[in-house]
């Protein structure tokens, strides 16, 4: 059973939540993203859900936090901000989702199961989709009419995409984590190595990269399975 971190200061809130998930999930809860940071740094933590107005640490603050911390767990933010501003902030910094307040509980168990599902995704050495395989020990994609290499720049960027599908990654996200916090490149250089990508892809069709407009790069695809 999956471990799910409610992070929330409404108490009324974390416990409605918490009731919401606890037949599916093992559930704990923290008051506020330094209580959350304690959970997550102790290790476990499958998925996080947090809302964004909080004390001492906020639910922005506690996203940008674990991903500079090179942490990767699946996390939705649920929040009464509506805003588009707010959403763009949110997916900038690396959350996979996000929902308003009020929500229905089956919307929630659904994107949990979702968020969860792709996570285990991106930790195999494989993604299988439809008729397409792509290959992390071989820097590969391969159907059965064709065999494609790439770069290993290219290919870890289009598997790092691929791992959390509809997740929404920018320019500099995508070039810290490829090329490191430290890389003299720039987020041109991501721009030309999503086009080559595109480029070597011409004749695949189970999966697209796709560029949002203002936000950066997501991969959508079909089916999925993992292997």
């Amino acid at each position: 059973m999956a471990n799910v971190l409610v992070v929330d200061d409404d108490r009324n809130m974390r416990l409605l939540t918490s009731a919401r998930l606890s037949d599916t999930y093992t559930v704990v809860t923290a008051c506020d993203g330094l209580e959350a940071l304690d959970y997550i740094h102790k290790g476990g933590i499958d998925l996080i859900v947090a809302d964004i107005m909080m004390p001492r640490m906020d639910g922005y603050e506690l996203l940008q936090t674990i991903r500079n911390e090179g942490y990767s767990t699946p996390f939705l933010l649920l929040t009464a901000k509506e805003e588009q501003c707010d959403k763009k902030r949110g997916f900038s910094l690396g959350t996979d989702d996000y929902m308003t307040k009020p929500f229905s509980s089956d919307e929630l168990l659904w994107r949990i199961a979702a968020l969860l599902r792709r996570a285990n995704i991106s930790q195999s050495k494989k993604i299988i989709l439809d008729q397409t395989t792509i290959d992390s020990e071989k820097y590969a994609v391969y159907t059965d009419t064709q065999y494609i290499e790439f770069p290993k720049k290219e290919f870890e960027l289009l598997f790092k995409l691929l791992s959390y599908p509809d997740r929404i990654f920018s320019k500099e996200q995508l070039l810290d984590s490829i090329w490191g916090l430290h890389s003299a490149s720039g987020e041109d250089t991501v721009k030309t190595h999503i086009s080559r990508i595109r480029n070597r892809l011409a004749g695949i069709s189970d999966f697209r990269i796709i560029t949002i407009k203002g936000l950066g790069y997501k991969a959508d695809i079909g089916k999925e399975r993992q292997k």
